[in-house]
């Protein structure tokens, strides 16, 4: 006589196929490789800075200031003769646009309602790469951007038209100028805008050279 319970039959695993070993292998690779792709080229250094233009039509003169409180390195730009309202914005450089949308909210200040209500932040904006961790940055235009996500454009290219959405006081382009990580000075033309920190009032005047 005995004591001991039924055996129980062991389940055996069916071993994994060769096939699918290889499967999960190539997926795992794949997915490093594109975190990879990501990471890696914003820690090589920036390369050397494009020839940027005023983001304006050739030959025009712009008045370029900030003010207190307005960030380092961001620049307003307004044009001293003519209409401000629907100027055409260029691009500064060649480049592939990342974003043109909206950023915020709208408000509702037009050329027919110039006093209405502010909205936040950049309003209808665009961004550009330009290639070595290069990028700028256009803010506050009239309406949806004339390009889109994805978009090569070259420079000079018009990117939509000068406005007054968003966090915005009256019409004008908001600009900035990125090196891979940080805000960094405006430079045109191969010569720096001289708008650095905003720890005053500053304006200079630049005639654009952004000709094509």
């Amino acid at each position: 006589m005995t004591t001991a319970g039924p055996r129980r039959r062991h389940a055996h695993r069916r071993p994994r196929s060769r096939t699918g070993r290889i499967v999960f292998a190539f997926v795992a690779v794949a997915a490093v490789l594109a975190v990879a792709a990501l990471i890696v080229p914003m820690l090589l250094p920036p390369g050397p800075r494009p020839l940027f233009q005023l983001p304006v039509a050739c030959g025009e003169t712009w008045q370029l200031g900030t003010y207190p409180g307005h960030d380092d390195y961001d620049v307003d730009l307004f044009p001293i003769e003519g209409e401000a309202w629907g100027r055409p914005v260029l691009a500064a450089a060649a480049g592939t646009v990342t974003v043109a949308g909206i950023n915020g909210s709208l408000g509702g200040r037009t050329p027919e309602n110039p006093e209405g209500p502010r909205g936040r932040g950049g309003g209808y904006w665009v961004k550009i790469d330009h290639g070595g961790r290069w990028e700028t940055q256009y803010l506050h235009l009239l309406e949806p951007p004339m390009v889109r996500e994805g978009q090569q454009v070259v420079q000079g290219e018009q990117i939509g038209r000068l406005g007054s959405t968003g966090n915005s006081g009256a019409p004008h382009l908001h600009f900035e100028q990125r090196r891979g990580w940080e805000k960094v000075e405006t430079w045109f033309d191969g010569s720096p805008s001289g708008i650095t920190h905003d720890d005053r009032e500053y304006t200079v005047r630049r005639t654009s050279n952004n000709c094509g």
